[in-house]
């Protein structure tokens, strides 16, 4: 068949990342609890694979945050022109969700103008926390601002927050993505960062962690005087407007729990790989198609979604 999938969450390995950040961080971020191995030909050969006609590419836990701004800096500029060369050398087959340097303010508002001007980027992608800040943080409110005022499409994925630890022996992206996902969420909307920022498309990953399970339990906050004003239209009016994807989400339980929290047209297929490795970017796309999902949804979260919400893509 004709690849048609749109993949919003595909993760690139570029070597000098590895090399820097380092097997002993990326490592324990994983189910597997080693770095994946990849290249570009991997990702090109799974995505014909499975009909993946496009991958948008980011990059995943732990990020890019080193010991040194400047080193942050410089590693997040490389990761980004390795991730635009990619898609140069490889027209239509991949998309590109920028890296910023957080929480380096000043470096973020320089790589925003960097990614988007320059790179044209067809959207940002950032971690869940950094330093133990989440993002609805007053100190991250420019990079927002920013980001609103050029109506950009925000990507986030989820890592391992400071604050927090995962029972022994649990690898971080069983408990500790999910839950701080919903931190993030929860920073964002309580801090009226959603309510400010109309003009950004905001993404999820992993079909938003345990918000749609937690939302009517947020949503008790919007009667308290000190949270009214940063919801003004009410919790579950500001996570309608959000969109997902499908990553490590893709069966009945999740997927009927998201749909009662926001419009079919704000899914969006994701793999999650190689973090994910193939055999559950099969699943997904196998898990998908037998959920009996209405006439028209099935592509829709495949490829037209992603298509309206990222029309660069189609002219690649």
């Amino acid at each position: 068949m004709t690849p048609h999938r749109i993949d919003v969450h595909h993760h690139i390995l570029p070597p000098d990342y590895v090399q820097r950040i380092g097997d002993a961080r990326i490592g324990p971020m994983m189910v597997s609890g080693k770095t994946p191995v990849w290249s570009p030909d991997h990702s090109l050969a799974l995505m014909d694979r499975h009909e993946i006609e496009t991958a948008v590419t980011s990059i995943s836990a732990p990020g890019l945050e080193l010991a040194d701004p400047a080193e942050t800096a410089d590693l997040t500029r490389h990761c980004n022109d390795y991730a635009a060369a990619l898609r140069r050398d490889h027209p239509g087959r991949f998309g590109l969700f920028a890296a910023l340097p957080l929480p380096h303010v000043d470096a973020s508002l320089e790589e925003i103008r960097y990614a988007l001007d320059d790179l044209r980027a067809d959207g940002i992608g950032l971690m869940t926390s950094y330093a133990g800040q989440h993002p609805g943080e007053p100190a991250f409110a420019p990079v927002f601002d920013e980001l609103d005022r050029r109506g950009a499409v925000v990507f986030f994925h989820p890592t391992a927050a400071a604050c927090c630890t995962c029972l022994p022996g649990l690898p971080a992206a069983t408990l500790e993505f999910p839950f701080d996902t919903t931190r993030a969420v929860a920073s964002l909307l309580f801090s009226g960062t959603f309510n400010r920022c109309r003009n950004i498309r905001w993404i999820f990953s992993h079909a938003g962690g345990t918000v749609p399970f937690l939302a009517e339990r947020m949503a008790r906050l919007e009667q308290r005087p000190d949270f009214k004003p940063a919801v003004p239209e009410g919790v579950r009016e500001e996570l309608r407007r959000l969109y997902f994807d499908t990553a490590l989400s893709a069966n009945g339980v999740a997927l009927s729990a998201l749909l009662e929290l926001t419009a079919p047209e704000h899914i969006l297929f994701g793999s999650d790989y190689p973090f994910a490795p193939e055999p559950t970017t099969a699943a997904s796309i196998a898990a998908l198609a037998q959920l009996d999902l209405p006439p028209g949804l099935l592509r829709a979260i495949e490829r037209e979604n992603a298509l309206r919400l990222l029309p660069g893509l189609g002219r690649i």
